[in-house]
């Protein structure tokens, strides 16, 4: 399906039907949808998910322990990417490993591991977005799926044409041009791997000239490099679900500092509130707790990022709260191996409405 998509996509471009730089699905709806999902079979829980479309997302398990199929209904496989991210105290993550249209529906296969490759079944949050079109600066949107040997989906929302470059074993240089040429915004990225344990992170961020510039890493079950597949997110002053119309309410933020207790106010160059709450965050031993003021609503999501050069990785300790308008991700954690370990982290909070 990805290879007629591809071939589609440059027969039109060809025709001239659709510029070269731009993505071909320019002309069809933005699709979009989240959920929390902590059962192995049903649906999620209503308060965490939200859809483009009317209707709702369901889950059931599907082959070896750990293997949970998502329905996003009436969503068509479009050009677009996924995420997860683990919700559990333990030293576990969840990784993509393919979605795929099932009419009317799209299919999302996630499988979770605990450190050291062993299958296992943990809650996760899951977000699906398609984007087109352009967005008028300071906003700004780009995003990559790369299946381990070349670019399948990818959007820019400066018309700029993405590209991957691979260095050594589990490294690749991702470049969005067009975009801001300085570190801010928040960037998300996740493992897309039918085959392996595979976990990614964010290694490196240095944009230049061209644009952003993002280095990803990719590690096995322990802690060796892997080259495999995965899904980048860039966003600037936008929700993680994308689109020409965000929601009324979103928030993000890094981590920038986490050995400093606080509360402490991240940079607003990688710390953005839609409704202009301040964004703060702080110890709250083992995790690290982040509050989006005046921005929670139900329902909503939220996804979690590592940023640094090493193999440790990063989720959701627990699940989020929202009361007051404000949102409580309080158990941001982060492991080495086993081992609770601070680390830098990006961490994006939207909700439906």
């Amino acid at each position: 399906m990805k290879t007629i998509l591809r071939l589609l996509v440059t027969l039109m471009t060809v025709a001239g039907l659709v510029p070269a730089a731009t993505s071909a699905l320019a002309a069809v709806p933005n699709m979009w949808g989240f959920a929390y999902v902590d059962v192995s079979m049903g649906p999620p829980p209503p308060a965490h998910q939200g859809l483009w479309t009317a209707g709702s997302v369901s889950s059931s398990p599907v082959g070896p322990t750990g293997l949970v199929e998502v329905r996003f209904p009436n969503t068509p496989l479009l050009d677009g990417v996924a995420h997860v991210t683990a919700v559990t105290p333990t030293p576990a993550w969840c990784q993509v490993r393919g979605w795929t249209f099932v009419a009317p529906d799209l299919k999302v296969l996630v499988q979770c591991y605990k450190f050291g490759g062993a299958p296992v079944f943990v809650p996760f949050t899951i977000v699906y977005e398609q984007s087109s079109g352009l967005v008028s600066p300071p906003r700004a949107l780009g995003y990559v799926y790369y299946d381990g040997s070349s670019v399948v989906s990818s959007y820019n929302s400066n018309a700029g044409l993405n590209s991957v470059s691979a260095g050594p074993p589990g490294v690749w240089t991702v470049t969005l041009p067009g975009l801001p040429t300085t570190p801010t915004g928040n960037l998300q990225v996740t493992a897309v791997d039918p085959a392996q344990p595979a976990r990614c992170k964010v290694g490196n961020w240095a944009p230049t000239a061209a644009g952003q510039v993002v280095e990803v890493r990719c590690y096995d079950a322990t802690t060796n490099p892997l080259n495999t597949g995965w899904t980048l997110s860039y966003t600037r002053q936008r929700a993680i679900t994308g689109g020409a119309n965000p929601p009324k309410y979103f928030a993000y933020t890094m981590d920038e500092s986490p050995t400093t207790a606080g509360p402490y106010p991240p940079s607003p160059a990688w710390s953005y509130n839609n409704v202009g709450g301040p964004n703060t965050v702080q110890d709250a031993l083992p995790y690290r707790a982040v509050t989006f003021t005046g921005v929670g609503q139900l329902p909503d999501d939220v996804q979690v990022t590592g940023f640094g050069p090493g193999p440790q990785y990063c989720h959701l300790g627990g699940l989020w709260t929202v009361s007051s308008l404000n949102a409580y991700v309080d158990k941001v954690v982060c492991f080495n191996g086993t081992a609770f370990v601070k680390q830098r982290t990006f961490v994006t909070y939207t909700s439906a409405s």
